[in-house]
């Protein structure tokens, strides 16, 4: 069963996939999900194969952003950075009563935009994994550009 979390990124996953069209290739209706856990990304244009990453995340309005927004496990992220590879972001805010789709290519993208958490205590029940956050200050003006 999943949990209330994992419901809301599999609800911003399936609206990015019904509302938005690939960035790159401009088509409609070719992004897939890709399987639970994939890493780094969620999304696939199925036409030319753009990757993408999608971040949902409850909030009390859709505008202002907030100032970080949880991401996933810092080690594949950190290898992908390394290597000078970024996925584009899908950023779905949702409140009570409306949603928000902001969109981050990869050309604002830095080491700036991603912050290592602490890795989780001995006692966790995933001890020593450690995720990051996205800390949206790092990111120029106007760069998250909002589709709706």
């Amino acid at each position: 069963m999943a949990t209330a979390k994992q419901q809301l990124g599999s609800w911003g996953e399936q609206l990015v996939v019904k509302k938005c069209n690939c960035p790159k290739c401009k088509r409609s209706k070719t992004f897939k999900r890709l399987p639970t856990n994939f890493k780094c990304a969620d999304l696939i244009c199925d036409f030319c194969g753009f990757l993408a990453q999608v971040k949902t995340m409850s909030a009390p309005n859709v505008a202002p952003l907030p100032k970080q927004v949880l991401g996933a496990a810092w080690g594949p992220q950190k290898e992908r950075m390394d290597a000078a590879i970024y996925f584009a972001l899908f950023l779905v805010l949702k409140t009570a009563d409306a949603h928000a789709i902001y969109y981050l290519p990869t050309d604002f993208q830095n080491p700036a935009l991603f912050a290592a958490r602490k890795p989780l205590s001995e006692n966790a029940r995933r001890k020593g994994w450690q995720g990051f956050m996205y800390v949206l200050s790092a990111v120029p003006e106007g760069a998250l550009v909002r589709l709706l």
